[in-house]
């Protein structure tokens, strides 16, 4: 039987948000539960801003979970432990707009009834109501090498204020 998740304040995470984000990775999920879209990433991170416990991610335009980012009013990110990393890898290898993503990657809709979309797997989710976004600008770039990662396809960050954060009871 799955274990049970727990709500707790962002400010009880123990996690290295640097581990959690670039290492662990995770799946940002927008939609509801009936038309939603995830994928995988490993840009980020965790603050405060204007008083509020804060998430942010980038997302690029072309990426499928970007249109449901922008018609929705949050979002949420999902991590898991290390024996996901396959189901992790299928949904960044592969679309939703052709592809069953979370069934190819075994993943099951979490309920948590908030109307957000993550999953039953993940040890640990963020649910984000979005506060802003802004489009990464090429001529703001100070350090040469990051224009190498672009090929005119320029990250959209999304900043969401932390609403719930759910741990998977035993972590």
């Amino acid at each position: 039987m799955a274990q049970e998740f727990r709500l707790i304040r962002p400010e009880e995470l123990t996690d290295n948000v640097f581990r959690l984000v670039h290492k662990d990775w995770m799946l940002i999920t927008a939609g509801t539960p009936d038309r939603y879209n995830t994928m995988t990433a490993s840009w980020g991170g965790l603050g405060v801003l204007w008083g509020k416990n804060i998430a942010f991610c980038f997302v690029r335009p072309t990426r499928y979970t970007y249109e449901f980012l922008e018609a929705s009013d949050g979002f949420t990110m999902s991590f898991f432990t290390e024996e996901y990393r396959d189901a992790l890898e299928i949904c960044g290898a592969s679309s939703g707009r052709d592809t069953d993503k979370i069934e190819a990657a075994g993943l099951t809709v979490a309920d948590h009834q908030s109307g957000l979309v993550s999953f039953q797997e993940a040890r640990l989710v963020l649910e984000c109501r979005k506060l802003y976004y802004q489009d990464l600008n090429p001529g703001h770039f100070l350090d040469p090498s990051v224009h190498d990662m672009y090929h005119n396809d320029y990250h959209r960050m999304y900043i969401g204020e932390i609403k719930a954060c759910r741990m998977r009871d035993g972590e």
